[in-house]
């Protein structure tokens, strides 16, 4: 089939808007089109936006008879992972990643999903959906439920890029647990498990929203889901409880390594603790002596003795020295 051609939209928010028959595409659509174009038999109209003004929301509301709360939702940011069901559509709020030096940045993409359409929507720095697009394109046997199999791929892309960011943290994790041995923590590293925690928590709150919205999308909860698209969405939740799992064991190992670094560094002070103790007492010795007979009493034992200070002297050297081969020997020096 030939493939027609329709005049580009030049809203720079629209990154890519076209019509599809099966997965082959036909045209690019200009958005006061798509409506009429997703209610063609065998026809989907696949819309991806770019933080779009309310002004784009409202005209694909009028397109696609989307639910005004969604539309509402989907013009802010800040929304926690979920799908809802508005009569025959489903509107679903996917958290995306993006590294940003030593940081994560939590992101967002919300999905409209109908008969006949589907529109994404992100914000923030999240990865283009592109990859997803071509692959769609590309596919030999397309599925009949063509809407069902593009969320897939979506949240598909959405998941796999988690694994990036989660072996990175992996990585760096491990790099923080080798330098345990070395001793109790420097300042740095402190401020390194800080940050590892707080891109575990970012991690989190992308993730563990996710696996309940892949399973009721796997089990028809919402919408009724053929065999061959379950089985695509019961991956997906393989996938991000593998991730999941990962995480959580990430923050264990950060839990363990605090804990092993709190217990080095009282091992550390109680050996310092004992350093000074046996330094105190061997000191204690000639201290007590000289403060003795500094009192200047006249009738005091050996004062009057011409060797009495030699004779003091050896007894405080003596005397000390014995303690510090006694401490050294018992682990104390």
């Amino acid at each position: 089939m030939a493939k027609q051609v329709t005049k580009k939209s030049k809203d720079s928010c629209i990154i890519n808007a076209a019509v599809y028959q099966g997965n082959e595409r036909l045209c690019s659509v200009n958005l006061d089109e798509a409506g009429e174009w997703a209610k063609k038999p065998d026809h989907i109209v696949w819309i991806g936006l770019y933080e779009p003004d309310e002004k784009i929301l409202k005209k694909l509301q009028k397109q696609f008879n989307l639910n005004p709360l969604a539309i509402e939702d989907a013009n802010q940011t800040h929304q926690r992972t979920k799908v809802e069901q508005y009569g025959d559509s489903l509107f679903i709020v996917a958290r995306t990643l993006e590294s940003q030096g030593k940081y994560i940045a939590l992101h967002e993409t919300h999905i409209f999903v109908g008969k006949g359409y589907v529109v994404t929507v992100r914000h923030g720095g999240s990865a283009s959906y592109g990859p997803v697009r071509l692959r769609y394109e590309s596919l030999v046997h397309p599925f009949k439920d063509n809407e069902q199999f593009i969320t897939y791929s979506l949240l598909d892309f959405i998941v796999d890029n988690y694994i990036p960011v989660v072996e990175r943290i992996h990585h760096d994790v491990e790099q923080l647990e080798d330098r345990i041995t070395k001793g109790p923590f420097e300042a740095e590293d402190v401020e390194e498990l800080h940050r590892l925690q707080r891109n575990l928590l970012r991690l989190r709150t992308a993730v563990a929203p996710m696996v309940e919205v892949c399973k009721r999308l796997e089990h028809g909860d919402l919408l009724p889901v053929p065999p061959d698209i379950q089985e695509l969405f019961r991956d997906v939740t393989d996938h991000i409880r593998r991730v999941q799992d990962e995480i959580e064991v990430l923050r264990e190992v950060l839990v363990f390594a605090f804990n092993t670094n709190m217990m080095l560094g009282q091992v550390a002070q109680g050996d310092i603790t004992r350093k000074l103790a046996a330094w105190a007492a061997i000191l204690a010795v000639p201290t007590a002596i000289a403060g003795i007979y500094g009192m200047n009493f006249q009738f005091m034992p050996e004062t009057q003795w011409q060797y009495g200070y030699f004779a003091i002297l050896a007894v405080m050297f003596t005397i000390c020295t014995t303690l510090y081969l006694l401490f050294r020997k018992n682990d104390w020096l």
